[in-house]
């Protein structure tokens, strides 16, 4: 998994009320680095695909729901890995275009109880599937392990970033918002915007994998809650497409633009401040609205 050279990474944002501030807004198009291996999945799964082709596995087990990025990208990129990919969904059994995708690339799916899902990462429950799936690789939901931090560790360096202040990041199971943090420069902070109702209790989360102060979540930019939509994001949606030729995800980049904006108009940023916010992908996802 190699990213192409000649892709440009950085995308300035315009609008009046940052010249109003006197703030820089670009934003780290992840979203752009491939089609299906979405954003930061891109980095999530790179160490992952590599550790089971090193240990001679020939299958990926992982979760999610029925509109997962995560199992989407994970779809596409065990088929060019050459490896068998199986999909345990949370709830009951639908179809929509994300799991069309996944069954098309390859993917088997499997739909469990929303009280089974609740055990995926209990030993009992790993060690059964195990034995159902000798020859798999189990992944945890979102690529959320030692390896899947590993790859969001890079995102920062991909380009030069040393510039920035302020590194903005949608958090879900905040992952890539550890690996963003910990990689960052002594001069600059991090913020996350959690996609959940209730997100503070990732701070019990984050704080012991971060070693220093210079970050914090921001947890009232939810929308109702994870997954959740209401009229006023789905038209900042359409309005960002507009104006910034960029289009978000509903379910974390938009909620973290609508919370940059917010805060800039409470002056929660310094004057000259110059902000970096992560487009981590998960357009496909999109297609629910």
């Amino acid at each position: 998994m190699v990213i192409d050279p000649s892709i440009e990474l950085i995308s300035s944002i315009h609008h009046p009320l940052l010249c109003e501030y006197g703030i820089q807004l670009d934003m780290l198009r992840l979203d752009l680095l491939h089609p299906a291996i979405s954003g930061n999945k891109w980095f999530k799964l790179k160490y992952n695909i590599e550790y089971a082709l090193e240990h001679n596995f020939t299958c990926l087990v992982s979760f999610g729901g029925a509109y997962s990025n995560h199992l989407h990208a994970m779809a596409y990129a065990g088929k060019i890995a050459g490896l068998k990919t199986i999909g345990y969904i949370r709830g009951e059994e639908v179809q929509n275009p994300t799991l069309i995708d996944c069954t098309d690339w390859g993917m088997e799916l499997h739909f469990i109880s929303r009280n089974d899902y609740k055990n995926k990462n209990e030993n009992e429950f790993l060690e059964t599937l195990q034995q159902m799936h000798p020859d798999a690789y189990i992944i945890p939901e979102g690529g959320s392990n030692p390896l899947g931090l590993k790859g969001c560790r890079e995102i920062v360096s991909i380009t030069d970033t040393s510039h920035y202040d302020t590194f903005c990041c949608a958090v879900g199971t905040a992952t890539t918002f550890i690996g963003l943090a910990q990689s960052i420069q002594a001069h600059q902070s991090a913020i996350g915007f959690t996609a959940m109702k209730n997100g503070s209790y990732l701070n019990d989360t984050i704080s012991p994998a971060v070693k220093h102060n210079r970050w914090h979540l921001e947890t009232d930019y939810h929308a109702g809650g994870f997954g959740k939509k209401n009229n006023t994001l789905v038209d900042f949606i359409h309005s960002f497409k507009l104006e910034q030729n960029i289009e978000l995800d509903i379910v974390y980049t938009a909620k973290m633009m609508t919370g940059i904006f917010d805060l800039i108009q409470q002056h929660k940023f310094q004057s000259g401040t110059k902000i970096l916010a992560i487009h981590t992908g998960g357009l496909q996802g999109n297609r629910s609205i």
